[in-house]
Order: C-alpha cells, then sequence, then structure tokens
C-alpha cells in the first residue's frame, strides 16, 4: 500500500513550491493522516534521506525521498536544513558538507496534503 503526500515551502524568491513524496509503512501514512486532521501540530516538517534521481511522482523535481526514511518532526539540527530550491541546484553537493548522509529537514516545510496517486 502507497500513498502520496504534498509538502510545500517557499522558495527565496517568494514563490511557493511544491514537493510529493511518497509512503508505503502503514503506520506513517497513519501519521500522515493524523497530521492533516492537527493543523495546529508542531510536527508538519518533513524529513527524508535524498535519493539523487527523478521519482515518476514527482517530476519537476531531480530527486526524491527515500519513502523508508521519511519521518515528521518539530524540531531538527541546522545541518540538515535547506531550501528546496537551493537542494536542486546544489545536488551534486549532497552527501558531504552539504546535508550530509543524504538527510535532509527543510525547517520551512510544512505538511499540506494527501494527494491522490499521481501515476494513476
Amino acid at each position: 500500500m502507497s500513498a502520496y503526500f504534498l509538502f510545500e515551502q517557499e522558495s527565496p524568491e517568494g514563490e511557493r513550491k511544491s514537493f510529493i513524496f511518497q509512503l508505503n509503512d502503514g503506520d506513517k501514512i497513519a501519521e500522515a493522516r493524523a497530521l492533516l486532521k492537527d493543523p495546529e501540530s508542531l510536527k508538519m516538517h518533513v524529513e527524508g534521506k535524498i535519493i539523487s534521481e527523478t521519482a515518476p511522482y514527482n517530476p519537476e523535481w531531480s530527486f526524491h525521498l527515500d519513502p523508508a526514511s521519511i519521518n515528521f518532526f518539530e524540531m531538527q539540527v541546522e545541518v540538515c536544513d535547506a531550501n528546496l530550491t537551493y537542494v536542486e541546484e546544489h545536488l551534486q553537493e549532497i552527501g558531504g558538507a552539504f546535508l550530509p548522509r543524504r538527510f535532509w529537514c527543510p525547517w520551512s516545510s510544512r505538511l499540506m496534503a494527501e494527494v491522490p496517486d499521481p501515476l494513476k
């Protein structure tokens, strides 16, 4: 069973950008759905390990998140914070000093919605 969710983040230019991610774990899917029902939750930020290839369900970006690595957080360390557009522009640098272990936790991300399966 897979479910797809969308988070948003504002670009440095002030544009709202969307990013779709896939969840395959029933507990994580239930957690995401519960968070969406509670807009006051502080755990509305999305984190996970970057895979440097386009996913068919999120073709706008040259990378996606490993579904098994995705979690939701309230607070996280600064070393994993980066803007979505910056990640896209610096994808070849990920894994070293920039986003060590390919772990990304965009602080200003916000879980917004569950979306229909984009592949159907």
